[in-house]
């Protein structure tokens, strides 16, 4: 799968959307704030194990970068692959 497939799909997910979102707000995240904020924020009751793999497909996507800190895991938000996806189409406008 090339790497526009795997952001498609990682962002085909409502939850990883989710997850994008509250990285977007607060970027470097633990796995536990992480649930915490979707349970509290959007309501949803999904397991850490859940959450995990969501984000392990965002990282296989180059969409969440994780940085080992000690014992905690912290994740940041990429949003070079989304650029690079919509270079592809954008045009570039020349001054007449």
């Amino acid at each position: 799968m090339d790497d526009g497939a795997k952001v498609f799909k990682a962002l085909a997910d409502p939850t990883r959307r989710k997850i994008l979102d509250e990285l977007a707000d607060r970027d470097g995240q633990t796995l536990f704030e992480i649930c915490t904020r979707l349970t509290m924020k959007h309501q949803l009751g999904l397991s850490r194990q859940a959450i995990s793999q969501h984000l392990e497909v965002l990282i296989g996507a180059g969409l969440v970068i994780g940085r080992r800190e000690g014992r905690y895991k912290f994740h940041h938000l990429d949003s070079g692959p989304l650029e690079r996806l919509t270079d592809r189409w954008r045009r570039t406008t020349k001054e007449t």
